[in-house]
């Protein structure tokens, strides 16, 4: 036989190959959800290094977010209206969403104020499974560099200040990469059918 019909023969047995490797892994690889009240990413974004502390004043990392699907918000404990609304809302999505082991994480875009025991007092009172996180300046912003939060500070006629931040929620796998962004208005309701549709992303192994 000529060669022209071995090289097609070789050509179509390597685009056979290569559609076998496409199907398997989109077979073995979940669905990107279609989600009522934010966007699913394409595929997991891998979140850099910051070192904050929890309410404990013990070191927090990425890796700390680790080994469990988490629900992250950034915010600040003097927030008078859409931080504990927020974090109500997260504790309700928490206990209706029946995912294994997940969590909520607040992170504070106020380190002035917001010390770890005033964090760890703030995020308790919302009953849920919680973890809150403080820490330096520095580090609090490579926090919300990191997650796409933009947070400023805004002095108030006769002294004082309040902050100005994102009210976005994130989803984190359970390899801590972002793997969803919920943005407002919330309900508890639409959050909570968003959160089961992510289930087979959110528990994923090393």
């Amino acid at each position: 036989m000529s060669n022209r019909y071995w090289l097609s023969v070789g050509a179509l047995a390597l685009v056979a190959a290569l559609a076998g490797t496409y199907v398997a892994r989109t077979i073995t690889q979940p669905a990107v959800p279609s989600l009522e009240s934010g966007t699913s990413y394409p595929a997991p974004r891998v979140l850099p290094q910051f070192s904050l502390v929890d309410a404990h004043g013990m070191p927090a990392t990425p890796a700390t977010l680790s080994g469990h699907p988490t629900l992250v918000f950034f915010g600040f404990t003097h927030c008078p209206d859409v931080c504990p609304l927020t974090l109500a809302l997260l504790a309700s999505v928490q206990k209706r969403a029946s995912i294994p082991n997940l969590m909520v994480a607040f992170i504070t875009v106020d380190p002035e104020r917001d010390t770890p025991a005033q964090v760890g007092a703030y995020v308790a009172s919302f009953g849920g499974d919680f973890i809150g996180l403080t820490g330096t300046a520095p580090e609090i912003l490579k926090a919300t560099r990191g997650f796409g939060v933009a947070a400023a500070r805004v002095e108030l006629a006769g002294g004082g200040y309040t902050m100005d931040h994102s009210a976005a929620v994130f989803a984190l796998d359970s390899q801590a990469r972002i793997v969803a962004v919920f943005t407002p208005l919330l309900s508890a309701e639409k959050l909570t059918r968003d959160v089961q549709r992510l289930a087979p992303v959110l528990n994923v192994r090393p």
